[in-house]
């Protein structure tokens, strides 16, 4: 009987240890199970983070660029007017920039000097905004000040694009600027902290963007049409249109057929088979059946001609095609594939409203593609140029002193309320930097200042 019941004492014994065994397994599969649980939420919210920071940065670099290009322009101009929208640019930029940089979680005197130049370029234009809608004149003193904003903004913007350079290279996280920011950017910019930042005055309290399709390129927004002449095209005559001007050499077939509207122009898109293999499309108006646009998507490997070749090719092709008289402006090289802005060329006046782009691969020459929106939205035949009450002398003197004038010609340009200014349009050299200045050919007025930047891949505007 007793050695039954210690069987029985030793049968629950064990089967306490075995449920506390397996409770304490459970226990640890739970705890491991929150543990990957939060190892992999602390990930994602890392990665969010990551993210976060890397498009405050983003936006960062973009707004701090923005304010160095319109500081200057803001040195060179001579018109009350055109001055307080420049100044207020600066205000509002160089404060939203201020604010993306709050949002980094970088430790840096550096960046906190930097966050104390940007309220002070804020204040400082914003006060000489004001001063100009009330009619005061820019003082000596007032430019200068400008010009020193200027050079320790391009001080700022070359620590930006170390930062940059540093994280996406991947030589640094984000993480690691959270704890040692200071230390990452010591080397170097200590000397950049004392003498950039820490040394402007306490006082020193258009819109603008990289026109990467050239000068006036987005200024199409109303429909016009001016341009669209002649009648009406069904689908079967715009896909001959199409064809046609493709080259039926080069098509094999045309495998869709879809109506379109495209920046308020009702059109048909045809898709376009090459023999070669390629594919693009075409975009005919129905309206006078103009090509609108075409396109060919072809990798292009090398580069066998200059730009200069490239740009008589396309002029050629224009002229080919009933598009004559245009001259280039500027261009853009990417992946051996030159994009080419040409503006109509009327009595030596260049109109910046007829833009057609064209787009030139480098290997042989061939014409890949062409948008011609602007071109048959504005373009008016034999325009008059009447309003010039100004002599190009008179325009010279307009211009600040600071530059050096190397040309002047005359230019349509077009405004952001889809009107057209005759101008003349003055190219000059303020330091290392080169301007196009347009001055209003009736009233003498500062229309509008443009940065050229010659890159490697081209020639753009800002």
């Amino acid at each position: 009987m007793n050695n039954f019941k210690n069987k029985l004492y030793d049968f629950k014994d064990r089967l306490r240890k075995g449920k506390m065994l397996t409770v304490t397994i459970t226990l640890i599969i739970i705890i491991l199970i929150m543990m990957v649980f939060s190892l992999k939420k602390a990930k994602d919210y890392r990665l969010l983070a990551e993210n976060s920071y890397n498009e405050a940065f983003y936006e960062l670099s973009e707004y701090i660029n923005n304010t160095e290009k319109l500081l200057a322009k803001a040195e060179i101009t001579n018109d009350n007017k055109h001055a307080s929208k420049i100044l207020t640019s600066i205000w509002k930029t160089a404060s939203i920039a201020e604010v993306y940089l709050s949002r980094l979680p970088i430790e840096s005197q550096n960046l906190e000097q930097a966050q104390k130049f940007l309220n002070q370029v804020s204040d400082y234009s914003y006060s000489l905004s004001s001063k100009t809608i009330s009619g005061e004149k820019l003082s000596q003193n007032d430019l200068d000040k400008i010009s020193e904003l200027h050079q320790y903004s391009v001080d700022l913007e070359n620590t930006i694009n170390q930062i940059e350079n540093d994280l996406y290279s991947n030589n640094v996280k984000w993480g690691e600027l959270t704890k040692k920011g200071s230390k990452i950017f010591a080397n170097g910019d200590e000397n950049l902290s004392k003498t950039t930042f820490s040394n402007i005055e306490e006082d020193l309290h258009q819109y603008t963007g990289l026109i990467y399709d050239g000068a006036f390129s987005e200024n199409h927004s109303i429909y016009k049409g001016f341009g669209l002449i002649g009648e009406e095209v069904d689908k079967e005559n715009a896909k001959n249109i199409a064809i046609n001007f493709i080259g039926k050499d080069k098509v094999s077939e045309v495998t869709s057929e879809n109506e379109t509207q495209n920046s308020n122009v009702n059109c048909f898109e045809f898709q376009i088979s090459y023999i070669n293999g390629s594919k693009g499309n075409v975009i005919v108006t129905k309206k006078g059946g103009h090509i609108l646009s075409f396109n060919c998507d072809r990798q292009v490997t090398d580069k066998n001609i200059s730009e200069a070749d490239a740009i008589s090719i396309g002029k050629e092709f224009l002229k080919n095609n009933n598009l004559g008289s245009m001259k280039e402006t500027y261009y853009l090289s990417n992946e051996n594939i030159l994009t080419i802005n040409y503006a109509y060329y009327q009595d030596n006046v260049t109109i910046y409203p007829d833009l057609i782009k064209v787009k030139i691969a480098m290997d042989n020459g061939e014409v890949l593609g062409m948008e011609a929106t602007n071109y048959l939205n504005n373009h008016i035949e034999n325009r008059e140029f009447k309003n010039y009450k100004i002599s190009q002398e008179e325009a010279k003197k307009l211009v600040s002193n600071k530059v050096q004038i190397n040309s002047i010609d005359k230019a349509v340009i077009p405004t952001e309320y889809n009107t057209e200014i005759n101008c003349y349009e003055i190219k000059g050299k303020i330091e290392d930097n080169d301007f196009l200045i347009f001055i209003n050919g009736e009233t003498g007025e500062e229309e509008d200042i443009l940065m050229i930047v010659n890159t490697p891949n081209g020639t753009l505007t800002e």
